[in-house]
């Protein structure tokens, strides 16, 4: 026929890309996450996809005094602390390792904890058990060690009393948390590696967080004159709450403060979490005074 043409592609055309409204070869594809996109806790996009975990940049080495692997804490004056939910405690009440991650105010990770207990210790002793805890960075190295040995949780057993020792990747001791006596209001305090008092927390007279509410554990000086922290322990949600022990903490203090007491300042958390909102099958938290 005359005139005719067969409707073949034209020099340079690739097919698909050229079509209006499909995107352009390099695009991101619809329904997955942009440049920049920071994920929200339990997103996953089409098809299974999961975007990886957003991770603080590692900071310079060359740090004077500061042990490997706590460079990070020298950059930051907050730490978030999230306890992993398990569903076998949640449907059984069968207790299993505690899990934490560990991020810096942006949401990003800088370490994650892992507690080293056995099965029998951990269902018979419940939270007041013994265990080490290991701490470690993103590069799965392990940068600080937590050793807390069986003691009593009540103000009547003055001489036996919670304590936590803080080590780093080296064996080095960084310093102690000690509770101190006291019917009424958790206190404890925090020690350097040489057993000098440098910092103080006391509790609220009530640990029971109610709907939405936050419970506040003051980092006071020394000599108890000033607040230069807090260790907070967050509202997680109401199924959260009821079901599981996954707390969520938050922990502030002065940018400039010892990398070594920020380290055990991160202790603190654990020793708190154990001591008042970890809980087993049958057990609630602890929500009034020490007895």
């Amino acid at each position: 026929m005359s005139g005719f043409q067969p409707n073949y592609p034209q020099p340079g055309f690739q097919p698909g890309y050229s079509q209006p409204g499909y995107p352009q070869p390099g695009y991101p594809q619809p329904g997955y996450p942009q440049p920049g996109y920071m994920p929200q806790d339990g997103y996953q996009a089409p098809g299974g996809y999961a975007p990886p975990q957003q991770l603080m940049p590692m900071p310079n080495s060359n740090i004077p005094n500061c042990p490997p692997g706590l460079e990070y804490l020298t950059q930051i004056d907050q730490i978030l602390v999230k306890q992993k939910r398990e569903i076998l405690e949640a449907i059984i009440g069968f207790e299993t390792k505690n899990k934490y991650e560990i991020k810096n105010s942006m949401g990003q990770k800088i370490y994650y904890a892992k507690e080293d207990t056995d099965c029998c210790t951990r269902n018979c002793c419940g939270p007041v058990r013994p265990f080490l805890l290991d701490i470690f960075d993103n590069s799965n190295r392990k940068v600080l060690q937590l050793d807390r040995p069986l003691r009593c949780t009540s103000c009547l057993c003055f001489c036996c009393l919670q304590t936590l020792t803080v080590y780093d990747s080296l064996g080095n001791v960084l310093g102690f948390i000690e509770q101190s006596w006291s019917i009424f209001t958790p206190k404890f305090k925090i020690k350097n590696s040489a057993g000098q008092t440098v910092l103080k927390i006391e509790g609220p007279l009530c640990v029971f967080s109610c709907l939405g509410s936050d419970v506040e554990f003051k980092v006071l000086s020394r000599d108890k004159t000033a607040q230069v922290g807090t260790i907070s322990k967050q509202w997680s949600g109401l199924l959260t709450e009821l079901l599981t022990d996954a707390d969520h903490f938050s922990i502030s203090f002065p940018i400039d403060l010892d990398v070594n007491i920020k380290a055990v300042l991160l202790g603190a958390v654990f020793l708190i979490d154990f001591m008042f909102f970890e809980k087993t099958r049958g057990e609630g938290e602890r929500n009034v005074g020490m007895l």
